[in-house]
Formats: C-alpha cells, structure tokens, sequence
C-alpha cells in the first residue's frame, strides 16, 4: 500500500475552514485509510470536476477531503432550497442559490457569478447522476468555456482508497473534441464505488 499523502492548499485557491477544522477532517479522511495523489493547481478560478460518481458515499470521502484541504468548493443548488430549513446548513456547505426558471438560463447565471468574483471554483459532477448515465453532460464544459476558466480533473479510485487530481485542462470551445482528450486522463486512474452504475463513457476506461 502506498503511503498516504494529503497535499497543502496553494494560495490562490479559494480556501475555507481554520487550521483546526482543516487539521480534523485531514486526520479523519487518512483515518479511512484513504490517500491523496497529485497536487493541487495554484488557481484563483476553476470548474473542478470529479468522477467516477455511483454512490452517495463519495460526497462524504469527497467533502471530508475538501475541508481537510480547506479548499471552498462551490455548488449550486435550486433556489426554493433557500426557504427551508436546510438554509443554514446550504450557507455553510457553500451552496449558491440558482434559479433554473430565469430567462437567462442557468449556465450564463453561473457563468455571471463566476466572473463577480475573485477567487471560485465551482465543483460538478459530470454525469449529473449516480446511477449508469448514457453520457457525459456537457455543463461543467459549457461554464468553464463561457466564464473562461479551465478545468481541474479529480478521479475516485475506491480500489485503492485514493482520490487523484489528474491535472488541468483548457477547453478550446469545441465539446465533442475536447471530451475523448478530458476522458483520457482518467483511464487506468479511476475506480468505482458501484462498478454497475458507471458511466457507459467511462466503462472502457477502466484500469484492467
């Protein structure tokens, strides 16, 4: 087994959390015996994307990494969210309300937030759900090309309890030739939770 690695946050990343709540979920991630490979890019902004996703287990070993880091990930959820009971918990999280009905349509509202800011990396998950998806969504591509920002690859290998980032990418604008050259990062460096819910994209990927 390898040793357990936990990368330090560079400085331009957007960060969250004091040393000691970065200091407790660090302990509890490597507790799990899981690990950390490659190191983070010194990015002010970026669209972070992380598969495999097939299990609701890989947001707590995602989210326990995230506030070892001390990295703010942001998120988007409906605005109706907002109004309930969970408003609390959504604020702290770093869920950002957004209004799926508005004219102006999601993406160019995601799109707007990210350039009001200085410093954002907004987290998605590719397949846009857990269980066997046909394809790869394009959201997450269509957001760093319209906000102009690139996108930093993180791979789920349950095999060998590790989360990879697997470097960064800058989208030329044309999906349907950038996602075979975003695709190939991930061969061999991925495993999943549920191997019968992967993505059909992602099945001839995996490490033999």
């Amino acid at each position: 087994m390898s040793t357990q690695h936990f990368p330090i946050l560079p400085p331009h990343v957007p960060a969250r959390g004091s040393a000691f709540s970065k200091q407790f979920f660090r302990r509890l991630f490597l507790a799990q015996g899981w690990s950390f490979e490659g190191e983070f890019p010194d990015l002010a902004k970026a669209v972070a994307i992380i598969s495999p996703h097939t299990s609701n287990i890989d947001a707590w070993h995602g989210f326990s990494a995230l506030l070892g880091l001390g990295i703010q990930i942001t998120v988007f959820g409906k605005h109706t969210l907002f109004k309930t009971p969970l408003k609390p918990l959504l604020d702290w999280i770093g869920v950002i309300p957004v209004n799926r009905a508005s004219p102006h349509g999601l993406t160019q509202q995601i799109i707007q937030i990210i350039q009001d800011k200085d410093q954002i990396w907004v987290g998605m998950a590719p397949e846009g759900t857990r269980k066997s998806a046909s394809t790869i969504k394009s959201g997450f591509y269509r957001i760093a090309v319209g906000a102009q920002i690139p996108i930093v690859m993180f791979a789920f290998d349950y095999d060998h309890k590790t989360i990879r980032c697997l470097g960064v990418f800058h989208p030329n604008g044309d999906f349907d030739q950038d996602l075979p050259q975003i695709l190939a990062h991930y061969a061999g460096q991925f495993s999943a939770k549920n191997p019968a819910w992967l993505a059909k994209p992602l099945q001839t990927l995996v490490k033999k």
